[in-house]
């Protein structure tokens, strides 16, 4: 008896053909996203075959086969311009700000969910609203629905996030976060449907916009890109209804960081950019903080031009700034160094890189230990490429004396950096001493 064939997946030969990848290729960019995702995979030739000749991929996997293509193709590729059904069998509205911030909120909460938020994907083609599509808009349905608030309730969500990001700045972001995620769901959102005077909701959905930018960015901390990018989302949507520009450039521009560090250079530049656009009359220290950006996005794609412009730019607007600022979103001389060092590595000035870095670590302010711990040692990590070994074993035994009081995946990335990079120098002495400091307080998986 004869048996029925499959029609080929006519979209997605036409994806693979302008992808221009061969198949082996095509597996592995997608075995890519799933360790990305932190879940692995080990496609090869036939799976993608298969898939192109009308096989449909596991659900999951479907995902990450668009996110791959978004990446190649440099735009948004759905679901139905691959050939596959829509995700969850439908089609239908999201739901609102504030339905989704308790529903994200939540399973970021509990221990027993928050590993399946692990699993979401950083995607380059999210679809980030513009100023317009945000502004003063939230859904009328959550007026009355929990008393009444007024000023003291949204200095309070304001006091509470200071608090936060003085945890997340000094102990890095792992145990803050959930706990961030709770005073969300529990007090802010009852807040934000709570019945108000117009000046108290758009200062409560402001102080709710910040509190979302800062847990995504702990989110970011913690390695989680596709969940820290839904509380961007929910960050500029409040920031939108509260009509606040600020918080809304802060936050395409915290997007725009956490691109580049994934090495996401377009997308960093388009986030960067939209952030300095969307800012009108910016102040000195707000344009050096979205200049700075900007100087470093451009560095990565190779635009050299752009990025001395921004960098010189930004350095112009700090001289013009008042004193340090002291809240979670400042920008400082610090920070501009830091950007100089990323801008001239960027450009293969690996030399003026590290003195940039040197120079931005004399300024920091040095109970930020998470950021700290990660800036030594990108520094140690640049003095030993250029050969400086001693001195890479210097600043890295001046991170690992930090870093036992840090809880931040970023930072053990960085540790298990450092041993994989001394491993071959463990004949040296200096090399030999850092190992076995390290190796006494990181965790065994780091230096495995």
């Amino acid at each position: 008896m004869a048996v029925g064939k499959r029609d080929p997946n006519r979209g997605l030969e036409r994806l693979f053909r302008e992808s221009t990848w061969t198949l082996s290729q095509f597996a592995r960019e997608v075995n890519r996203m799933g360790t990305e995702r932190g879940t692995p995979l080990r496609y090869r030739e036939p799976s993608v075959h298969q898939w192109l000749g009308g096989h449909l991929p596991k659900e999951h996997v479907r995902p990450l086969i668009l996110e791959a293509l978004a990446r190649r193709l440099r735009r948004p590729v759905t679901h139905a311009e691959a050939g596959f059904p829509p995700p969850g069998g439908g089609t239908g509205p999201g739901p609102g700000t504030v339905e989704g911030l308790v529903d994200l909120g939540r399973k970021d909460m509990d221990p027993s969910r928050r590993s399946v938020l692990g699993y979401s994907l950083f995607s380059v083609a999210l679809t980030v609203p513009d100023w317009p599509d945000v502004v003063g808009r939230m859904e009328a349905v959550q007026k009355g629905q929990a008393g009444r608030i007024g000023m003291p309730e949204v200095d309070m969500v304001i006091a509470m996030t200071e608090r936060v990001s003085e945890l997340d700045d000094q102990f890095g972001g792992r145990h803050a976060r959930p706990m961030a995620a709770a005073f969300l769901v529990n007090t802010v959102t009852p807040y934000l449907r709570a019945d108000a005077p117009e000046a108290v909701r758009k200062a409560m959905m402001l102080a709710a916009s910040d509190l979302c930018y800062l847990t995504g960015y702990m989110a970011v901390d913690e390695g989680l890109h596709g969940l820290a990018q839904r509380y961007y989302l929910k960050a500029l949507q409040l920031a939108g209804a509260s009509e606040d520009h600020l918080t809304y450039c802060t936050t395409l521009r915290g997007m725009s960081v956490q691109a580049v560090d994934l090495g996401h250079g377009p997308e960093a530049v388009r986030l960067a950019d939209a952030a300095a656009s969307a800012s009108p009359q910016a102040g000195p220290r707000m344009r050096a903080f979205l200049a700075g950006q900007q100087a470093h996005s451009a560095a990565q794609v190779g635009d050299r031009t752009a990025a001395l412009m921004y960098l010189k730019e930004a350095e112009v607007a700090m001289e013009k700034a008042e004193s340090r600022a002291t809240t979670f979103a400042s920008y400082n001389p610090s920070s501009l160094s830091y950007h100089a060092g990323q801008v001239r590595y960027e450009l293969g000035d690996l030399r003026g890189s590290i003195e940039a870095l040197e120079e931005s670590d004399k300024l920091r302010y040095h109970l930020h230990w998470r950021s700290r711990v990660r800036y030594l040692s990108m520094l140690a990590e640049r003095q030993c490429q250029i050969g400086h070994l001693e001195a890479a074993c210097d600043t890295w035994g001046k991170a690992i004396d930090i870093y036992p009081h840090v809880q931040s995946a970023q930072c053990d990335e960085r540790m298990r950096e450092m041993f994989s990079r001394i491993r071959p120098h463990l004949g040296n002495a200096a090399a030999r001493q850092l190992h076995e400091r390290a190796r006494a307080v990181a965790p065994a998986t780091l230096s495995a």
